[in-house]
């Protein structure tokens, strides 16, 4: 009977393991044959345009947190809503077939901190902020409240010399 019990829980781990790495490749938030430098470039034009800042995530298809970090925020109301309000987002590839290294350390090696990583960028490209993603986590997911007040820190508005008088 144990073996039965053990036979069925080791069939049921390989086929949840399945499921997770089927779910992580059906994802496409990155591109790994993307131009890296005309994406960010394209993201500061549009972020100087509309007054936003750039907010490069930078990790893979092939990482969990990654594709947990955007189904995090995607799915909060107001996290997407802060997100949509101050930030143009580009998805900064890291993999095997484009690890994009030209362009990461023009960015201060943000990959140091594993991934994924953010940058923020001012509305002329200039890095003003890198976020190890590690201190946003919690359990197996992120904290909202420490989500919130990293993505409010470093708004345009938050950032507005208009504000400290």
């Amino acid at each position: 009977m144990k073996k039965i019990v053990c036979i069925g829980i080791f069939i049921f781990s390989c086929m949840l393991a399945h499921a997770q790495t089927q779910d992580i490749k059906k994802v496409n938030l990155y591109n790994p044959y993307e131009n890296a430098d005309s994406a960010l470039n394209k993201a500061i034009a549009d972020a100087k345009k509309s007054g936003k800042y750039v907010f490069v995530q930078i990790g893979g298809n092939w990482c969990k947190w990654c594709i947990t970090f955007h189904d995090f925020i995607t799915n909060d109301k107001q996290i997407d809503s802060l997100i949509k309000s101050s930030f143009v987002v580009l998805h900064l590839n890291f993999s095997p077939e484009n690890k994009n290294k030209d362009l990461l350390t023009d960015l201060g090696f943000p990959q140091r901190f594993g991934f994924p990583v953010f940058c923020v960028l001012d509305e002329n490209g200039m890095r003003i902020h890198t976020q190890n993603s590690a201190y946003l986590e919690e359990g197996d997911g992120y904290n909202k409240s420490k989500v919130m007040e990293f993505l409010s820190s470093w708004t345009p508005k938050a950032l507005d010399p208009k504000n400290y008088k």
